[in-house]
């Protein structure tokens, strides 16, 4: 079914249950529960049923609040704030305005709030890439305190926090729990099955290349495989398009430090081994000491920001986007670039955020008659410095994060929606829709094992112990909205050509470094702040183990594939 179609739908009857009688009430909640739940979820209807109640008798002291949320734009929170929103507002009597706005701008309205102490949003879906920075500034509410405390009679009995998949992303190195998964998506490789399943590319392919094409396992063999379809001709299976090898973007813009710093160093191999992430060196190149303070992220200090590994991957990046991708990828921004491989004309893509998967779904260039997908997914090539142990790829785990400069009434409320557009009775409904998984239960359910056909590889992703590979930015990046803007202004100026890799990264490293020791010299972070090593010279550290690592003669590796379907089996 057409997920807009589906929305809109769901979005009339959560209308029409406002435009009842103003009261609120279980009488409500049955018509969301059969209007758009269904048999949809893993409760039965009546647990369903009990759930619901639940909702209606905790938010009763809180009848006729207005209360202001927001998110990023992506298909997930359209679902929760056209359909779950107005459908909580109508069973609870909560009135909810759900935000959507950029994933750049959430991140500046969080900061605002945190630096004025103005309650700006009574709760934001953020990412858990924060999580480095609500640990050390200590403004986000402690979830497991608050649970346990003052949020006690407004915490759900079946909110299963052991169900989420994602809390050992949300969880601070103290053990406490700061913010609750909402959505959850990985990037991963993304390729045309029925391309590389021809019969005249794969002789072609191993006729040019000498080996057989397949899913790239590192970045040499997908650097040959984007050089052999930019431009080939495929009229012999009936595609009439302009074919290109890569998909990618470029355009200066918050979204473009993401691409950087959600794992494609890492995957590069220019941070430490470790999971979730490495250490002491992590994937932005910040590296901590043993009390997870930051002590650099220069070769200077032995970080690995500006590491030959580093500058590896800048130039690789850039080299791809202009050769092996449609000539408007530059320009384009994270939300732009997603939905083009459903146009039909790319062959791979080493980077795709997963909520891309519902838009793909929906796209009859690349979906068969019979529903099932001419693409496939699979887990990103690595590079040359990449070694075993590392981290693989990265996984956004957007989720709720409640202030402590919110009013405990406000939160409360806020709470409660938190908890109703993520509880059980929603889950497997909303994971249709948006395809962003948080709870094993939804993952597991019978629903998705009926789907996982149609998904091109994605259920098999999440079923397998693989997954924990994929993780988001660590806790050794102490405060995120500060060095995170910092990454797009300077790789822009590498990817725009104003500077080359290395020079663009050398003024990346040291701009962190100057927040870090700003952060240092103020000591609002306390204890678990930044404290700055000595500048003992890059030749020093290249000499120690693990990263910074020194360049190799020779970056170009073997190039080396795998039969997707040999891949799916290790993975169950």
């Amino acid at each position: 079914m057409n997920v807009a179609l589906r929305s809109t739908t769901a979005l009339t009857v959560a209308l029409g249950l406002l435009s009842a009688p103003a009261f609120a009430g279980m009488e409500e909640a049955m018509e969301f529960l059969d209007n758009e739940i269904g048999d949809v979820s893993t409760l039965t209807r009546e647990e369903q049923e009990a759930e619901m109640q639940w909702f209606v008798d905790a938010a009763e002291p809180f009848q006729g609040m207005d209360i202001n949320v927001v998110s990023e734009t992506i298909t997930t929170h359209e679902y929760e704030a056209q359909v779950l929103a107005p459908a909580f507002t109508a069973i609870t009597g909560i009135n909810v305005t759900h935000d959507l706005i950029g994933e750049g701008d959430v991140v500046e309205r969080l900061q605002v709030q945190m630096q004025s102490g103005q309650n700006v949003y009574d709760a934001f879906v953020n990412d858990s890439d924060l999580i480095g920075t609500h640990w050390r500034y200590g403004q986000a509410r402690n979830l497991t305190e608050w649970m346990a405390g003052e949020g006690s009679e407004v915490t759900s009995p079946t909110l299963d926090l052991d169900d989420f998949i994602g809390t050992q992303f949300t969880t601070g190195p103290d053990g406490n729990l700061y913010q609750l998964p909402d959505q959850q998506f990985a990037n991963l490789y993304w390729f045309r099955y029925d391309w590389f399943n021809d019969e005249k590319n794969q002789t072609d392919f191993q006729n040019e290349y000498g080996y057989e094409l397949g899913v790239p396992v590192n970045w040499a063999a997908y650097e040959d495989i984007a050089a052999f379809f930019t431009g080939r001709d495929l009229s012999h299976m009936g595609v009439d398009q302009e074919i290109y090898g890569n998909m990618d973007y470029g355009k200066k813009d918050p979204s473009l430090g993401w691409r950087y710093t959600d794992a494609w160093m890492s995957m590069a191999g220019m941070g430490d081994t470790g999971e979730p992430n490495g250490l002491p060196v992590d994937e932005w190149g910040i590296r901590v000491n043993e009390q997870s303070q930051p002590v650099g992220a220069c070769m200077d200090r032995g970080g690995a920001t500006n590491s030959p590994a580093a500058v590896y991957a800048v130039e690789k990046a850039i080299d791809w986007l202009q050769n092996y991708s449609p000539p408007a990828a530059a320009g384009m921004t994270f939300s732009e670039a997603g939905p083009v491989p459903g146009q039909g004309n790319i062959a791979q893509q080493m980077f795709m955020y997963t909520t891309f998967v519902a838009p793909l779904v929906d796209s009859p260039e690349v979906m068969n008659e019979d529903g099932t997908p001419k693409w496939r997914l699979a887990p990103s090539p690595h590079g040359v410095y990449w070694e075993e142990g590392m981290k693989v790829g990265y996984q956004d785990v957007g989720s709720w994060t409640i202030l402590d400069s919110t009013p405990d009434d406000r939160a409360k409320a806020a709470w409660l929606y938190a908890q109703f557009v993520t509880s059980k009775t929603v889950d497997v409904k909303k994971a249709d829709v948006g395809l962003t998984f948080i709870r094993e239960s939804t993952i597991n359910s019978d629903h998705f094992s009926e789907r996982a056909d149609r998904l091109g590889g994605l259920v098999e992703f999440y079923r397998s112990p693989a997954r924990t590979q994929w993780s988001p930015t660590g806790t050794n990046v102490p405060d995120y909205p500060k060095l995170a803007q910092l990454w797009w202004q300077n790789i822009g100026d590498a990817m725009s050509g104003a500077k080359t890799a290395q020079e663009a990264l050398d003024t990346l490293c040291s701009d962190m470094e100057d927040v870090m020791a700003r952060l240092e010299r103020a000591g609002v972070q306390g204890d678990l702040g930044p404290v700055l090593n000595d500048e003992q010279g890059a030749e020093y550290w290249l000499e120690q183990p693990g990263a910074p690592k020194p360049a190799m003669e020779n970056e170009r590796e073997e190039p080396q594939t795998i039969s997707y379907d040999e891949l799916i089996q290790s993975w169950q």
